[in-house]
C-alpha cells in the first residue's frame, strides 16, 4: 500500500479510538446515569469532549486526504493542527481531574488509566500528520 494512503489510514484509526475512548467511561462506570461521568468530564480545565469534536473533523480532513479530494499538502497541516489541540485539550484536562473525582467515580483501576490513554492517544494524530507531511516530501 502507497504510504500517502496509509498515512491518513492511521490517522483515521487514531481518531476514532481517540472518540471511542471517549465512551469508555461511560461502559465502565456501573449504572452509569451520565451526570457521574459528566462531572468527570467537566472537573478538568477543558472538557475532553472538545477534542472529541476535533477528532472527528480529523476524520474527514484525513479522508479528504486518502481520497486526493483535497491537496495534500493542506490535509497534512490541517491534521497537524487539529492533532495539536486534540493533544493540547487531552493534556490540560487530564492534569486538572481531581484525582477524587476519579476513585469517586468508581472502583475500576482502569479507569484511573483514562486519562493517561487519552493524551497517548491524540500523539498518534499529530504524529501521523507528520508521517504523511514526510510522506508527501513537504518537509
Amino acid at each position: 500500500m502507497d504510504r500517502t494512503r496509509l498515512a491518513p489510514l492511521v490517522g483515521i484509526v487514531g481518531c476514532l479510538l481517540y472518540a471511542g475512548l471517549l465512551v469508555v467511561p461511560y461502559v465502565l462506570v456501573p449504572g452509569s446515569s451520565g451526570t457521574a461521568v459528566g462531572l468527570y468530564y467537566n472537573s478538568g480545565g477543558i472538557n475532553p469532549v472538545v477534542g472529541g469534536f476535533f477528532a472527528l473533523i480529523a476524520v474527514i480532513v484525513f479522508a479528504a486526504g486518502r481520497e486526493d479530494r483535497s491537496p495534500p499538502d493542506l490535509v497534512a497541516g490541517a491534521a497537524l493542527v487539529l492533532g495539536l489541540f486534540m493533544t493540547t485539550l487531552a493534556l490540560v484536562w487530564a492534569l486538572t481531574v481531581p484525582q477524587s473525582v476519579v476513585t469517586q467515580l468508581s472502583t475500576a483501576t482502569i479507569l484511573q488509566y483514562h486519562r493517561g490513554a487519552l493524551v497517548v492517544t491524540t500523539l498518534a494524530v499529530p504524529a501521523v500528520a507528520v508521517w504523511y507531511a514526510r510522506a508527501l516530501r513537504i518537509f
